[in-house]
């Protein structure tokens, strides 16, 4: 069955885990996947994430979540640009979430980066998800 949404797929994936209160949860792997997990990773959000075989030619992300008192450290991640309705913005259009305690994810000819380094390299792009 092919999958419309795996960025989406894989934020409901870390979302859940999180409600259940799991160490690590699971997602098929992908080089998109791994750009947005490693700037989750780089600002905090996440613990680490890991590439495993589980077939021969079949990888598998295994993410490891983060606490912060027993209480989870991501507590809002909400998908902003879907396959039906894209979402870009230009830099000085972006907002800061939650007065900069929280991060969007951008799609930017740089790369996948976080809205703070989308400002220091002055690049849009699209929308791709927001952290709390």
């Amino acid at each position: 069955m092919t999958m419309s949404d795996p960025l989406g797929d894989m934020l409901t994936r870390i979302r859940n885990g999180q409600s259940a209160r799991k160490n690590i949860v699971s997602s098929p792997a992908s080089r998109f996947r791994s750009d947005v997990l490693e700037v989750l990773k780089r600002e905090g959000y996440i613990r680490d994430f890991s590439s495993v075989e589980k077939r021969p030619g079949i990888y598998e992300l295994q993410i490891e979540l983060k606490y912060h008192d027993g209480l989870p450290v991501i507590s809002e991640i909400k998908r902003v640009s879907r396959p039906g309705r894209r979402v870009y913005s230009k830099i000085k259009d972006l907002g800061h979430i939650y007065n900069g305690l929280g991060i969007s994810i951008l799609s930017t000819p740089r790369g996948v980066l976080s809205d703070a380094e989308a400002r220091e390299a002055n690049v849009g792009g699209e929308i791709l998800c927001r952290v709390f």
